[in-house]
């Protein structure tokens, strides 16, 4: 289980080249448009990188990740936030407990795309989004192989209840935005 798992050096979910392609202020910026937000949970986080831009817009923040050491270092760089091991697929808090949940770069290393999206929706009281890696060649991320294909992540979203606002194309990245159907 969990082969596509992230597995370099924390400090390279840092490096200032990383960190530009991923234009995290304008990411953060893009989720949170349109929400009234006052939580949010990072599914991946790594270092904690965007738990960290979403603490720095006012947020009460926690962050899961499948590995001890990333969650330490994520402890390090947000010291409120709630973080906890565990995997997109089972995620470790009760329905309803963030107004948004965000997955940055995780959902194509999933086991299980569909049931990620379906948790995250289940912990999302309004908004799921995703940033992903954009279905084409590059020469930075995944092989194609392991990139989710847009219409894949629509219709995985539309079976987990959550309603497309578009994707946006950021360039190096792609920004999916759910909004939960019942909320």
């Amino acid at each position: 289980m969990h082969e596509r798992r992230y597995h370099r050096p924390v400090e390279r979910l840092r490096d200032p080249e990383r960190v530009g392609r991923l234009q995290v202020s304008r990411v953060v910026d893009l989720v949170l448009e349109g929400l009234q937000a006052g939580s949010a949970l990072d599914v991946g986080t790594g270092s904690g990188l965007f738990a960290e831009a979403f603490a720095a817009k006012g947020l009460r923040v926690g962050g899961v990740d499948a590995e001890a050491e990333m969650i330490h270092a994520a402890e390090g760089f947000v010291p409120d936030g709630a973080f906890k091991v565990g995997t997109a697929e089972d995620l470790p808090f009760p329905a309803g407990e963030y107004d948004l949940v965000f997955l940055g770069l995780v959902l194509h290393e999933t086991d299980d795309p569909f049931q990620a999206l379906q948790e995250a929706g289940r912990v999302a009281r309004l908004r799921v989004a995703a940033l992903e890696w954009p279905y084409r060649d590059a020469e930075f991320g995944p092989p194609l192989s392991d990139r989710l294909p847009e219409t894949r992540v629509r219709e995985m979203a539309a079976r987990a209840g959550l309603s497309a606002l578009g994707p946006v194309d950021l360039g190096g990245v792609a920004l999916y935005r759910f909004d939960r159907i019942n909320k």
